[in-house]
């Protein structure tokens, strides 16, 4: 099988195309024929490992693992020993290990069926980036019916199914985008569209009750300015491959060292992709409560080239490589 590989840490370009053995998935696992798959900022880490402290689990000097790509659609091959949820011939979709590839192993627990509305590429753009939003408004930011939320980074990979799933959650929302964005932003449901390049929130005499931050182009001081007293501020990375590893490091020990001082609660999302909340996005996405926001398609042997566009921070939603 054609699969995506590297063997060095680094920029797109140690990225090799390569003939492999198809793998044979292991217990618990489904092995898929994958039919499409996506890019996330998660992929750029992994590939440049950054922040450094990531190479504690994937390698200190080269990858212990050369498969790259988490997000998945595609259809069950076979499966390993003690699934019970999938069998071969079955559509699905969530996260596995080597992605960008003509065949890959996924557990079974981080998979779902795929909504039958939804083709191959539209299923692979929502794993990793639904979940994030899902889980960092839901459950971090505990949003509810009628509290005011604002998405900063509103129109990227997570924000636009921040978005849609903050209206899904009853919130009167606001993003915050480029000034090519903003009718974009409002056509996925935002009730207000700031443009950055115009108007910095921080500095407004509004106030949220949730603050989404997929950015991080403010200092924590200056965001809390506009977060309600007892408000929820979730913080969840920002910034392309030159942003220092020490900056997230730093937002994250300021969030730890101020929330004991304060009413508001100041905390972070990190995704766990599990079926439960695969099998919740795709009610919502079968019903249409929620789209996937495509931006561009690659083949697999443009892998390289969607990373680099992706590292960017410029893309309008999300970036699908069409594998089969």
């Amino acid at each position: 099988m054609q699969a995506i590989i590297y063997r060095l840490y680094g920029p797109p370009d140690v990225l090799e195309y390569e003939e492999l053995d198809k793998p044979i998935p292991a217990p618990g696992e489904v092995l898929i024929q994958v039919r499409a798959a996506s890019v996330n900022p998660y992929d750029w880490h992994f590939l440049r490992g950054t922040p450094t402290l990531i190479r504690l689990f994937t390698g200190l000097r080269r990858p212990k693992s050369p498969r790259l790509g988490a997000d998945v659609a595609g259809v069950a091959a076979a499966v390993g020993p003690g699934v019970t949820r999938f069998k071969p011939g079955d559509a699905v979709f969530g996260v596995c290990k080597g992605a960008f590839a003509e065949f890959a192993s996924g557990k079974e627990t981080e998979l779902a069926l795929k909504p039958e509305r939804l083709s191959f590429e539209q299923a692979a753009a929502v794993p990793i980036a639904g979940i994030t939003a899902l889980q960092g408004l839901r459950d971090c930011g505990r949003v509810l019916p009628g509290q005011r939320v604002l998405i900063n980074g509103a129109a990227g990979g997570v924000g636009t199914f921040a978005v849609q799933i903050g209206k899904w959650l009853g919130a009167h929302l606001t993003g915050v985008c480029s000034t090519g964005n903003v009718a974009f932003v409002q056509s996925l449901g935002a009730d207000r569209a700031i443009d950055y390049t115009l108007q910095d929130f921080t500095r407004s005499d509004d106030q949220y009750d949730v603050i989404f931050d997929l950015v991080g182009n403010h200092p924590l001081k200056e965001i809390r300015r506009v977060l309600r007293p007892k408000g929820t501020f979730v913080g969840c990375g920002g910034g392309g491959p030159d942003k220092p590893g020490s900056e997230l490091l730093s937002m994250m020990v300021g969030r730890l060292v101020t929330s004991p001082f304060t009413s508001q609660r100041l905390t972070g999302v990190l995704a766990r992709v599990k079926a439960a909340d695969l099998n919740v996005l795709g009610d919502l996405l079968q019903s249409g409560n929620i789209e996937p926001a495509l931006d561009r398609s690659y083949p697999l042997s443009g892998v390289a080239e969607a990373l680099r566009y992706v590292e960017s921070c410029h893309a309008r939603g999300k970036v699908t490589i069409a594998v089969a």
